[in-house]
């Protein structure tokens, strides 16, 4: 899943995901596939994201149910966010967490169209 992003941690300086105080602190994860390259779509973009966010999720023995903080970014948002919402329903389920949605101007790469970083509970 993030075997052409591993080069990526370490020229930025960066962790996927950091464990502390009761927390999974997860960096922002692009709608890039394992590969590096970005599919066309917001959707399918939304549907890479979400999957690299709950692949770190259930390396830490968690899953999509533990998140309790969500920020997501997105380029073009007025024209973008309808299709982003309609993956994000299929893996977002009630009881939902806190969740900031985002409008900018870019992200790391111009074909990049969102990023999603989250926070989740560890369980005890």
């Amino acid at each position: 899943m993030f075997d052409g992003y591993r080069a990526a941690f370490e020229t930025y300086g960066f962790s996927p995901a950091v464990k502390s105080r009761g927390f999974l602190f997860i960096s922002g994860q692009v709608g890039a596939r394992p590969d590096g390259s970005a599919p066309d779509s917001v959707a399918e973009q939304t549907e890479w994201a979400l999957k690299r966010v709950a692949e770190l999720l259930r390396i830490a023995g968690l899953d999509l149910t533990d998140l309790v903080d969500v920020t997501s970014y997105h380029v073009d948002i007025e024209t973008t966010l309808p299709e982003f919402m309609a993956v994000k329903k299929k893996f977002i389920q009630s009881p939902y967490p806190a969740w900031s949605i985002i409008g900018t101007s870019g992200l790391s790469r111009p074909e990049l169209k969102v990023e999603i970083r989250a926070v989740a509970a560890l369980r005890d």
